[in-house]
């Protein structure tokens, strides 16, 4: 299949089938595309999360819903597939933010051993945990979020879209915001 590189428009809407923070109905829906082991990407999900809460602060819990899906760059990132399979694993047993957070903060440390790690603190079922990994049973999920970033044209994460345009401003608080602000109206 041949992707169109220069789009600029989100492929696969968002649903409830995302993971998401937010309402679906909410004025400015973000879906990022990003990589556990990408340090930009962890950067980005930062500065989302304080545009987030200075969102909530100003106008309320409805204004914004923040889309998470998986682009993890296995070229590169060897540790980031299954650091996403982690979080898939984690959202089974209904930890999918908290799994996502801790990935994020640890990224230096994505082997196994710290994935079974992070899953125990969560207080994650062990066994459930590692026969989802062991069973590759979120892999399709994954997949299916790489394959609607490339159709919306992503190349590398981070990416972002904010309802449903390419977010291509700076990585600031001040040029999200300010995004953000116009998109809501």
């Amino acid at each position: 299949m041949a992707y169109n590189h220069k789009n600029s428009s989100l492929f696969l809407p968002p649903s409830a089938r995302d993971h998401l923070q937010g309402v679906l109905n909410a004025k400015v829906i973000i879906v990022m595309y990003g990589d556990y082991e990408c340090f930009q990407s962890a950067n980005v999900y930062r500065l989302v999360k304080v545009v987030q809460q200075q969102m909530i602060l100003s106008f309320g819990e409805n204004e914004m819903c923040f889309i998470f899906r998986h682009f993890p760059q296995l070229e590169i990132h060897p540790h980031a597939q299954h650091a996403a399979e982690a979080a898939e694993a984690a959202a089974a047993q209904g930890q999918f933010w908290q799994m996502h957070e801790m990935l994020f903060i640890n990224q230096q440390n994505l082997g196994n051993g710290y994935l079974v790690e992070y899953a125990n603190r969560l207080g994650l079922g062990i066994s459930q945990f590692l026969q989802d990994l062991s069973g590759g049973m979120h892999i399709d999920r994954i997949n299916a979020d790489v394959e609607s970033g490339k159709q919306s044209g992503v190349e590398a994460a981070p990416a972002l879209f904010m309802n449903g345009i390419r977010y291509r401003a700076r990585w600031n608080i001040q040029q999200l915001m300010s995004a953000i602000v116009t998109a809501s109206d």
